[in-house]
């Protein structure tokens, strides 16, 4: 084997302490706080909505089984 070949399998691209580094925190505007509540209020709000349309579709199911049963 030549030397180029050889690896030794404990070297790892990054030394640990470069691995685990956090971004700087930047703060953020107020506006830029409000704007990112919106948002997840908007796509809990659309996610509930998908939920409550599947309920309500279930619920018609449901009610239409009924009336077949007391028929």
């Amino acid at each position: 084997m030549n030397a180029a070949a050889k690896k030794e399998p404990d070297q790892k691209s990054e030394p640990p302490a470069i691995a685990n580094a956090r971004k700087a925190w930047t703060p953020k505007s107020p506006i830029d706080v409000v704007l990112d509540q919106i948002k997840k209020q908007e796509d809990r709000v659309s996610r509930l909505q998908a939920e409550i349309d599947a309920e309500k579709l279930t619920l018609t199911k449901l009610r239409k089984a009924k009336d077949i049963l007391e028929a």
